[in-house]
């Protein structure tokens, strides 16, 4: 199959659905718009979450729990809305089920992707790279950006399946971060909403997300597209309530905040940037000549 495919492919391996849109929608609305192949890989169908759609309270967890079977469907129409039509489930629908928030008891959970096998987990993701042979892969930091288990199990799961795939596995990774300057100017942004999510932010360090500028690799300008990432949004309905402060900020700033998305690198060689920072504005700058395709690339 990957002879077929564009020459540029790239793959995001996130943990629920609408993990995609918020860290990387842009991003992602940007490479299908430019050509190349994206491939989004998504660990739970995310079971254990909120329900902001008061007339499907009861597909909860603890009541019919048919809200991954929803979610499902709305992941479908998020990347729709960004234009990504490779869309996979790792090991298949229902595989692994969300795990709800740190030290809840949802984390022991027998089929809960915080007790799943690291490299039982990983060989499906590397079957995916020995398919796509993408040159680069985004996923999360040690701390899964935030520290929710199955985000930190995402991060596990993908650099683990970077080791094991031998010559299909991404020339470069990147994990999603947030500068502190940014991070400053938010803040500010955030203090004149009425629905402040960090109100009781003393100061930016004190987030578990943040990083130096210096840490920063890549600003990816997706404001082209900024409105295919709140389409993608309001998709998700059940997860992202119409008062959210997500579209607070995208009415008020456009682009400014909700196009734009950034990046560490922790793999490959990091190429030619611009800027004060010198960030990369392309995640394949570096790569040279586009990677030829193997033809057997199976780990043996």
């Amino acid at each position: 199959m990957t002879d077929a495919l564009p020459a540029r492919r790239l793959l995001l391996v996130h943990a629920h659905p609408d993990d995609e849109v918020t860290g990387t929608g842009a991003t992602m609305a940007h490479y299908v718009a430019s050509g190349a192949h994206v491939t989004l890989v998504t660990c739970t169908l995310g079971e254990e979450g909120e329900i902001h759609v008061p007339a499907l309270s009861r597909l909860a967890a603890g009541e019919a729990d048919q809200l991954g079977g929803y979610r499902l469907v709305e992941l479908e129409r998020a990347c729709a809305a960004l234009g990504v039509t490779d869309v996979r489930l790792l090991g298949g629908a229902g595989r692994y089920r969300d795990s709800g928030m740190m030290g809840l008891p949802t984390n022991d959970h027998p089929r809960a992707f915080w007790q799943a096998d690291v490299d039982e987990a990983a060989a499906h993701l590397v079957q995916i790279m020995q398919e796509i042979q993408p040159q680069i892969m985004i996923t999360y930091d040690e701390n899964g950006f935030y520290g929710h288990p199955d985000h930190i199990q995402a991060h596990r799961v993908a650099m683990r399946a970077a080791e094991l795939a031998g010559p299909a596995a991404p020339e470069k990774i990147y994990w999603t971060a947030m500068p502190l300057s940014v991070l400053r100017e938010g803040m500010a942004a955030f203090r004149e909403l009425d629905d402040n999510p960090f109100a009781d932010v003393e100061k930016v360090e004190d987030l578990p997300f943040g990083h130096g500028d210096d840490e920063i690799a890549a600003r990816l300008d997706g404001t082209d597209y900024y409105q295919q990432k709140v389409a993608a949004m309001r998709a998700h309905a059940t997860q992202i309530p119409d008062n959210s402060w997500l579209y607070g900020i995208a009415g008020d700033f456009g682009g400014e905040f909700m196009g734009v998305e950034y990046f560490r690198l922790v793999k490959g060689e990091r190429g030619p940037g611009e800027g004060p920072h010198n960030w990369e504005s392309d995640l394949f700058s570096g790569l040279g000549a586009d990677r030829p395709v193997i033809a057997d690339a199976a780990v043996r």
